[in-house]
């Protein structure tokens, strides 16, 4: 089943994937994706354990590669073609469920290195803009400590603060507070409300409604590899189309 986007004008698209597929083996884990992102929207990702989600934004950054179809990003396509990949995720944060941090560099230096090494700036401009980016997530004091002696939700906030230390033009988030404890979720989706009401073109897999209602331009519902729906959070929650939509949220609210 293919959803067809909203019809919206095309002239600011920074992501445009075209009857997306792919397979793990025998499993079609992907099936005719297609999706356009236009420059500055917020879109949440939705559905089931297994239907896909992580995967097609696992593709977008060519962490998964896929066997068919195409996915362009900012007019780049990417294929095996390894320096394409390089561009492409030199405009594209992310952050995964599990924070990924490297565990014996400090806070500062988790922040710095991958701006000094893939942009080549110095040392003194990398720290400059990784501490307006921890400021901006509130945890610029804690620059000199180590990953470990900060909580899930404090490094979650560095995860996110280190990939806008890249400054990309589209932020990827896997499930970022499936792995936190439910006090520390919060500070993590207002930090990214903060992002996303910056103007950040933002693909977000989640299972937090409340966030999606509240920040979303769209709603994305998958299932079995497929977009079963899409519309705004307002339509989406309050008068779903597909009678699968209405099972998913149904268990989720309980009515």
């Amino acid at each position: 089943m293919t959803v067809s986007p909203p019809e919206t004008a095309q002239d600011d698209a920074i992501i445009r994937i075209t009857d997306l597929n792919k397979w793990y083996g025998d499993f079609h884990a992907l099936r005719g994706i297609n999706l356009t992102v236009q420059q500055g929207e917020r879109i949440v990702i939705a559905g089931p354990s297994g239907s896909g989600k992580s995967t097609l934004i696992r593709c977008i950054n060519r962490l998964e590669a896929h066997e068919s179809g195409q996915i362009v990003v900012d007019g780049i396509e990417l294929t095996s073609d390894v320096k394409n990949i390089g561009k492409v995720r030199s405009e594209i944060g992310m952050c995964f469920q599990h924070f990924n941090l490297f565990p014996h560099m400090t806070i500062l230096e988790n922040c710095i290195l991958a701006p000094m090494s893939v942009r080549s700036i110095t040392r003194n401009e990398a720290e400059e803009t990784a501490m307006h980016f921890l400021t901006k997530v509130r945890i610029a004091d804690q620059a000199g400590k180590f990953p470990g002696q900060l909580s899930g939700g404090q490094q979650q906030r560095v995860a996110i603060a280190r990939s806008l230390c890249m400054k990309p033009r589209v932020m990827l988030f896997d499930e970022p507070t499936s792995a936190l404890d439910p006090e520390m979720i919060k500070e993590v989706l207002d930090t990214m409300t903060a992002l996303a009401e910056g103007g950040m073109t933002m693909l977000c897999v989640t299972h937090e409604m409340g966030f999606a209602r509240q920040v979303a331009d769209r709603v994305i519902f998958m299932d079995q590899g497929e977009v079963i729906e899409e519309n705004t959070p307002e339509a989406f929650f309050d008068t779903p189309r597909q009678d699968r939509t209405k099972l998913f949220l149904s268990q989720i609210f309980g009515h």
